[in-house]
């Protein structure tokens, strides 16, 4: 037993010292400051385009632009901040055929892959999840230095609404609520580190 002890020492000391040294593959995390920030989501009504957006949300931005493949973005959105600035549409959005906030009560992004594409632009891929679907989506974002220690990272990407049961039983027919959106983001973050 002794001998077995002091033959896998050395194996030992080596994985204590390397789980002691600080893990450089993550990248500073970001701050989202949340009150410079916007999620925008547009849709049509009878054909008539209506901007709605959410007002409560917050982001893991763990991002170095100059290795953008080494780093994650996590978004969670509060599904019943969800609103058009109209009171009876808007007490309805939490509603379960709608976001169904109750048993949902968050959106999420979460990337799986960021590229760069050059002069401040990236691609990120990940899963959206909405009411317990997740699709995966490609997300074109465009950052750029804002002054100080600022940076804004705005983008727009089209979803179908009832991929994720958004808008279900009677609200399924298109002719009255169109099955595409666009969701439009600008996220002011603080500690991005150098575009």
């Amino acid at each position: 037993m002794k001998r077995l002890f002091f033959r896998l020492l050395p194996s030992l000391a080596a994985l204590a010292f390397a789980m002691a040294l600080p893990a450089g593959a993550e990248p500073a995390a970001a701050k989202l400051v949340a009150d410079k920030s916007q999620i925008v989501f547009v849709t049509k009504q009878m054909g008539v385009p209506v901007e709605g957006t959410f007002k409560k949300f917050d982001a893991h931005v763990a991002f170095d632009p100059k290795k953008p493949e080494g780093g994650s973005v996590a978004l969670q959105i509060d599904t019943a901040s969800a609103g058009f600035g109209v009171p009876m549409s808007d007490a309805e959005l939490p509603k379960q055929p709608w976001f169904d906030a109750t048993h949902f009560p968050q959106a999420s992004f979460q990337s799986s892959a960021i590229k760069a594409l050059g002069d401040g632009k990236f691609e990120m891929a990940g899963k959206l999840t909405i009411k317990g679907t997740a699709k995966y989506v490609t997300v074109p974002v465009s950052i750029a230095a804002a002054g100080g220690n600022y940076a804004v990272a705005t983008g727009s990407f089209t979803i179908q609404r009832l991929d994720y049961k958004v808008g279900d039983g009677e609200w399924t027919d298109t002719s009255m609520v169109g099955n595409e959106v666009q969701v439009r983001f600008k996220f002011t973050l603080t500690g991005l580190g150098p575009l």
